[in-house]
């Protein structure tokens, strides 16, 4: 597996896989997507359902007949988790091989990473991942989920279900440093008291001090902002030590799967707000369930993140067809009525025009000791409300910037 990933990064003008031959029957220019998705590295596990809902939704577009009548041509290279390997090939797929739209990245650094590239080159971007928020910038499309979605629902459950004792263990990049902003943010108006915070590198994965540190903190439950496989040593290490406190993250189950790569128990106790999880239980979400897996049947779970990159293939050609030109301009004009969505498993997903990112239909789901995903609450259709509020608005100018609680645009 890990040498055919390889082949595929390395081999960056190949075509999916025997593509059906009706997907060959689209005439004219290929349209390119430049797919970055780490599937070596610590994010691998993660990173593949990336690329095979990459792979998937091609198949499906170019059997259908293509966009406007043109073939997708898919190029993926895989950045191992570097992201000087994220610059690097994000150049590599806009100079030399020319292609119209650049998908993908996982971590948040790695979308900073590719950002000033494609605002310097006037390329369309389209970021999958759930993420910290605030990214105001009319280069970029954000289809996954954002903190008004995840975060605005998720913590005051929780503090009215465990209590106002939190202590927050977070990935040491900018994602977790904002996420943990957004959690003082949502919580302190609540009366929450922060008794500890920790910001973890990358990569580490021995937390013995951390969870002595957590026994004497005493909290009612953690934020986990915890990223990568290294990192997930954490769950069998505290629950080894006898620490079993609630837990609430927008970034677990959904996202890492962990009640599918964890013995039972070690993740119990756990709750996330998810706009997509594999155990979603209607008749479209089974109906993709079953289509993703006739074509990957060893898929180890359909993350959030791999749906989104399904989903981001098909809101391109969405848009597109809507337009009716690929270039960037023609694009945003098509999201300027605020009518632009796409029909997905989850249900309906709008694109924002002021702020380019997405409606989700958001859920609260749990795990418990049999590695069993629970839905605690339906929180329905969320717009991505913040940006625009906070007066982000890209019809208007394009300031290129990255805000949050702490840093808003300037009246």
């Amino acid at each position: 597996m890990r040498r055919r990933n390889l082949l595929i990064g390395a081999a960056a003008t190949a075509l999916l896989d025997a593509l059906p031959s009706a997907g060959r029957a689209a005439t004219g220019q290929p349209i390119k997507i430049g797919l970055l998705e780490d599937v070596s590295g610590d994010l691998a596990a993660i990173g593949l359902p990336k690329l095979h809902g990459s792979q998937l939704a091609v198949e499906e577009v170019n059997t259908a007949g293509g966009i406007m009548g043109r073939p997708i041509e898919l190029t993926h290279l895989d950045p191992q988790g570097d992201n000087a390997r994220y610059q690097e090939f994000a150049r590599r797929l806009l100079q030399r091989d020319k292609v119209d739209v650049l998908i993908g990245g996982i971590t948040s650094a790695s979308r900073e990473a590719i950002r000033p590239i494609v605002d310097r080159t006037q390329t369309f971007y389209i970021y999958t991942n759930q993420y910290e928020g605030g990214v105001c910038d009319a280069h970029m499309l954000s289809n996954g989920a954002v903190p008004e979605q995840q975060l605005s629902t998720l913590l005051p459950w929780m503090v009215e279900k465990f209590g106002k004792k939190v202590y927050t263990i977070a990935a040491d990049y900018n994602f977790g440093h904002l996420s943990s902003e957004w959690g003082h943010s949502v919580m302190k108006p609540l009366g929450v008291e922060f008794v500890g915070e920790e910001f973890i590198p990358l990569g580490v994965s021995q937390f013995a001090q951390t969870i002595q540190n957590i026994q004497r903190a005493k909290p009612d439950w953690l934020y986990m902002l915890d990223v990568g496989a290294a990192q997930s040593s954490f769950y069998e290490q505290k629950n080894a030590a006898g620490v079993h406190l609630p837990m609430g993250s927008p970034v677990k189950i959904m996202l890492g799967f962990e009640h599918k790569r964890f013995p039972p128990g070690v993740m119990k106790g756990m709750y996330a707000t998810a706009n997509w999880f594999e155990e979603l239980d209607t008749p479209e979400a089974l109906a993709f369930v079953k289509k993703w897996r006739t074509k990957f049947p060893n898929e180890v779970y359909i993350n959030d993140m791999g749906y989104n990159a399904w989903v981001a293939v098909h809101q391109y050609k969405m848009l597109v067809e809507k337009a009716k030109s690929t270039k960037l301009p023609d694009i945003r004009k098509a999201m300027a009525d605020g009518k632009a969505a796409f029909t997905a498993p989850e249900g309906q997903i709008v694109i924002d025009p002021k702020s380019q990112h997405c409606s989700h239909h958001m859920r609260l789901i749990s795990v418990d000791g049999d590695n069993k995903v629970h839905v605690e609450k339906d929180f329905g259709e969320i717009a991505p409300y913040w940006l625009a509020q906070i007066g982000c608005n890209l019809l208007e100018s394009n300031p290129h910037e990255q805000y949050t609680p702490d840093n808003l645009p300037k009246k």
